[in-house]
């Protein structure tokens, strides 16, 4: 009887030690379902989920925390869909392919993650790495190693001589022949097995290269890379694995054969025309605009060296289309969604697209929701992320101004909590 007793009171008081409450004094808090900024609020949190939000201050009980928060306003974590987490820009990047093994990858990984968490984006969309990605979102998942909640497309799948091919640059000696297992693909055949493969490697979603890129070692950024079937059986096999699909694009036919065949995101979209819009609205398909890639990448294209010499021109095309393509994005009323692409750019420095996306004319609630309640429908999370409120996961976030008045204020983040464990308060 005593040993039952004994056994009882430890799991009395094991779920007791497991039902930590955590209560929020918010002084601003951001409403990103209904685009409202609403004052003096009180969000309670066990464990990892938002049980409650009330009105005013409530008091905290003795066996509660409490964070003060009164004098910053509160948002939902970030989401930002469009990363690449395992590196970044540098004069040096086109060597180190050459240069770093799989350990130095993952170590520089784990950093930016880190650094990404920092900056208060709790959830990111990785697009394309070697597949340590994959190993850096289940380090995180395990609570190994502290950085966002990763949905990975794990390789970005590409065909010969494209923007995802690996070897592009390479001389002949080691150009090889990748194939889908390195998501280079030549055929429907080809692009079912890449899916698949990726699959196994365990990603979340598929990553394609519908059009040339900009920082690829190659001379055309702008060119369909894939043959219509070969995108149609790319998204219908990614469908049938329950795993969505992103299409970066620049070049017009790229795009038109990537929404036609049911991608979610085009990623990019520098030359998109009317017609190209009126598809994406038709198909339900989002842009991704990735202004601080454009705005990075005009910078230092005229750093000498920074760039190689081939890939200085495509960036003065794609760059001259900019100004246009989302003056016209934004009055045809395209479905946007919030990613940066950072790794063309320092990673920490994501909330800078806000600051973009209002200089291009989108209002600041309009870009905050685009971070948090729209790309949380994408990832099919609408339920968990992207809002404060009762049975939400409890990634909160703190800056010190109101964002809708001052957007750059999400440049500056001074509180972090994700699944309910503070990582930053700087109050």
């Amino acid at each position: 009887m005593k040993q039952f007793c004994f056994l009882a009171l430890a799991l009395c008081l094991s779920l007791s030690a497991m039902a930590q409450t955590t209560v929020l004094h918010c002084g601003k808090m951001v409403d990103t379902k209904n685009g409202k900024v609403l004052t003096k609020k009180t969000i309670y949190v066990e464990n990892n989920t938002i049980t409650k939000v009330v009105d005013g201050y409530a008091s905290a009980k003795k066996d509660e925390t409490l964070i003060d928060l009164k004098n910053q306003t509160v948002l939902p974590g970030f989401i930002d869909m469009h990363v690449h987490i395992e590196g970044e820009t540098g004069p040096k990047r086109y060597i180190e392919p050459f240069t770093k093994n799989e350990a130095d990858v993952a170590y520089t990984a784990q950093e930016i993650g880190e650094r990404t968490l920092m900056a208060g984006f709790t959830t990111v969309r990785d697009l394309g790495g070697s597949g340590v990605n994959v190993s850096l979102r289940n380090a995180i998942n395990a609570g190994t190693v502290t950085g966002p909640r990763i949905y990975t497309a794990e390789k970005a799948i590409g065909t010969t001589g494209g923007h995802a091919d690996p070897t592009n640059g390479y001389k002949k000696t080691l150009m090889e022949d990748p194939g889908p297992k390195e998501g280079v693909i030549n055929s429907v055949e080809d692009a079912r097995k890449a899916v698949r493969q990726r699959y196994k490697n365990g990603a979340d979603c598929i990553k394609i290269t519908a059009t040339g890129g900009v920082l690829s070692v190659s001379k055309n950024g702008s060119n369909p890379q894939f043959k219509q079937e070969e995108v149609n059986e790319i998204v219908q096999t990614a469908k049938e694995y329950g795993m969505h699909v992103a299409a970066h694009a620049h070049g017009i036919e790229g795009m038109k054969r990537a929404i036609k065949a049911g991608v979610t995101t085009i990623e990019h979209g520098s030359m998109m025309d009317k017609e190209t819009a009126d598809l994406m609205k038709q198909y339900g398909t989002y842009l991704v605009p990735t202004l601080s890639a454009g705005r990075y990448v005009g910078e230092k294209a005229d750093v000498p060296g920074y760039y190689p010499a081939i890939i200085i021109p495509k960036i003065r095309e794609v760059n001259a289309a900019l100004k246009e393509t989302f003056k016209m994005v934004q009055k045809e009323n395209v479905a946007i969604a919030f990613g940066t692409d950072a790794g063309v750019f320092p990673h920490g420095d994501n909330a800078k697209e806000f600051r973009y996306m209002v200089e291009t004319g989108w209002s600041p609630m309009f870009a905050i929701q685009s971070a948090t309640v729209t790309n949380a429908k994408i990832l099919d999370m609408e339920d968990s992320l992207g809002v404060l409120d009762q049975g939400y996961l409890a990634d909160i976030i703190a800056v010190n101004d109101d964002p809708t008045r001052d957007i750059t204020t999400t440049e500056n983040v001074v509180f972090v909590m994700k699944n309910g464990k503070v990582y930053k308060n700087k109050l």
